[in-house]
């Protein structure tokens, strides 16, 4: 029985978002040219769940290219209408269209020269009059039982918020790197990083000359801890590369070798990675390799610095892939 209600309120959610496809049209588009002509921020608005649901809407505008941010509409009467500034575009949700606080602060905006936006299940509601620009969020119930409780219809309206945040970020050309920026923390951001972020730089990493002795080079790996040194000329640029592989390939097929300089011990035409790369491709260049480290080039073929594996996977980038 348990099992029966809750596939029946995962169906009709379900199907009130499907129904939204049906919704979008002139007004939707007339939404999205509005935001996108403005030259200020989009305050979202609402009260109780509809708030609730405003709240992640202006979230996912703000995190996708869209500054906006949320009013509660039961406070912007009591001192908060002043974070509604010319040039905002105003974003107000309310599935019945009648919430009053809502209404209000349509109508508010409205005679200030704010260009208004609701989303409403009714049409013809007041909420829907007063705005410049209506947007349906309409579904035949809700998935209460009763077909009381806000269900079916917060759903619809986060979707058509998400709907409308995703195709202004498209329209504004918003990508990966733009997205990286925003998002710096977490494990999005890890998954965003640039290898620039998080290579180690400076006397971190392991170089010698390409005259230097291989006992120098020895030395440089076991003082860097990476398993393998970057070989370099006098002008910094990547010669070649010598990791532990490598000299025990050189101990088993030429050992007196190791008696000539580094540069002639040393592995030409490594794999390499650019700085604005990100970490997640260091990775899975790294794992589709079976390597574990790679330096980093400047556009001068400059050594730059050096990523490992280790220094990924400690900072949680492999997690979950």
């Amino acid at each position: 029985m348990s099992l029966d209600i809750a596939r029946r309120v995962l169906e009709i959610e379900a199907d009130s978002v499907r129904r939204q496809v049906d919704n979008l049209g002139p007004s939707f588009l007339a939404a999205l040219e509005a935001i996108r002509v403005s030259d200020g921020r989009i305050c979202v608005t609402g009260i109780g769940k509809s708030g609730l649901v405003g709240q992640k809407i202006a979230a996912t505008l703000a995190s996708t290219g869209t500054p906006a941010y949320f009013l509660h509409a039961g406070e912007a009467s009591h001192g908060d209408l002043g974070m509604l500034m010319p040039g905002d575009v105003l974003l107000a949700l309310s599935y019945s269209g009648a919430t009053p606080e809502v209404v209000r602060l349509i109508e508010f905006a409205g005679k200030r020269g704010i260009r208004t936006i609701a989303i409403t299940g009714e049409p013809g509601s007041p909420a829907a009059n007063a705005a410049q620009i209506s947007i349906s969020a309409a579904i035949p119930r809700e998935a209460c039982p009763l077909n009381l409780a806000p269900t079916a219809s917060t759903t619809a309206m986060l979707a058509l918020g998400d709907a409308l945040a995703l195709s202004l970020s498209e329209r504004r050309g918003f990508g990966e790197r733009d997205f990286a920026e925003l998002h710096p923390g977490g494990s999005i951001g890890m998954r965003l990083a640039k290898v620039r972020d998080l290579m180690r730089t400076g006397s971190r990493v392991p170089r010698v000359a390409e005259d230097a002795p291989m006992t120098e080079a020895i030395h440089e790996m076991s003082r860097k801890m990476m398993g393998i040194t970057a070989v370099v000329d006098a002008e910094g640029r990547l010669r070649g590369v010598i990791s532990d592989g490598d000299l025990r390939r050189l101990l088993e097929s030429d050992p007196a070798k190791l008696q000539s300089a580094a540069g002639a011990c040393g592995r030409p035409n490594p794999r390499t990675i650019d700085g604005e790369e990100f970490a997640s491709a260091a990775l899975e260049a790294m794992r589709s390799n079976r390597i574990t480290s790679l330096f980093v080039l400047d556009g001068g073929g400059r050594l730059e610095g050096a990523v490992h594996m280790h220094d990924l996977l400690e900072r949680g980038l492999g997690e979950g892939s």
